[in-house]
């Protein structure tokens, strides 16, 4: 973020997203403190926006406040990943049920295909581009059409406590079991028929056939972030440089 970018945000957003990033790229790791004085410092701000962007992060589930440690970074393993990705399949299997269920109009089939339509706008990018992968740029586009997407659906199935609990839900998944880089146009080109079949089922009214795409979409997404989270944990595991690797063969020889 560019200071130009900070000074248009409040200050309570901007030390928000600035823990946010320090959680997501293991720079406050699990168990690790985190304080309204530190944040303060670190971004030139007073301890006010601070501690009430720390209070949010608490109430959701980022940060928890421990007895005689103070607020720390939350610690999840490999099981909480994989139960998180258990509840958005539950969620999700059962609002796109509900749609398909009660045969959602042309309008909502139409709009659907709006919003889906930004995932073969960027799948056409990055072919033309002949790029690896989507940049940061656009993988940010993605996000926002993924979650637009998914979003929709949650919506049209009327269940406003759901919505809320897949928001979290979704947070604690970006954050700790972020993508380690941008999609390459194979993912990209699969998530876009993952979508595509989806919407085929709800205009067919199809509640077996949604529910079985919505299994089959997160199933492969819920793979996809376990791998990664698991390349995560054993790099954390290696020492960062030879240095460092080296002061820790001396110790074990004292």
């Amino acid at each position: 973020m560019t200071k130009a970018s900070q000074a248009s945000r409040p200050r309570r957003e901007v030390a928000y997203h600035h823990i946010q990033r320090k959680i997501s790229t293991r720079e406050f790791r699990a168990g690790e403190p985190v304080s309204d004085v530190t944040i303060s410092k670190e971004l030139g701000i007073s301890r006010t926006p601070a501690r009430e962007a720390i209070r949010q992060l608490v109430s959701e589930g980022l940060l928890e406040s421990v007895p005689g440690r103070g607020v720390v970074v939350i610690t999840l393993d490999r099981d909480d990943i994989r139960e998180l990705f258990e509840m958005r399949e539950a969620l999700e299997g059962l609002a796109a049920r509900t749609v398909a269920g009660r045969a959602p109009s042309p309008t909502e089939i139409r709009d659907l295909r709006s919003i889906a339509s930004a995932l073969t706008s960027l799948i056409k990018e990055l072919d033309a581009s002949r790029k690896p992968v989507l940049d940061e740029k656009q993988m940010e586009r993605f996000e926002v059409a993924d979650l637009a997407f998914h979003t929709y659906i949650m919506k049209l199935a009327g269940n406003q406590r759901s919505l809320k609990t897949l928001a979290g839900i979704r947070q604690l998944i970006r954050i700790f079991a972020a993508r380690r880089g941008g999609h390459n146009i194979a993912t990209l080109k699969q998530i876009n028929r993952d979508h595509l079949d989806l919407i085929s089922a709800l205009q067919a009214a199809d509640p077996q056939a949604a529910a079985d795409c919505v299994h089959r979409h997160i199933l492969k997404s819920q793979k996809s972030r376990l791998n990664e989270f698991d390349q995560r944990e054993r790099e954390a595991a290696v020492p960062q440089d030879v240095e460092s690797f080296m002061d820790q063969i001396r110790a074990e020889l004292t």
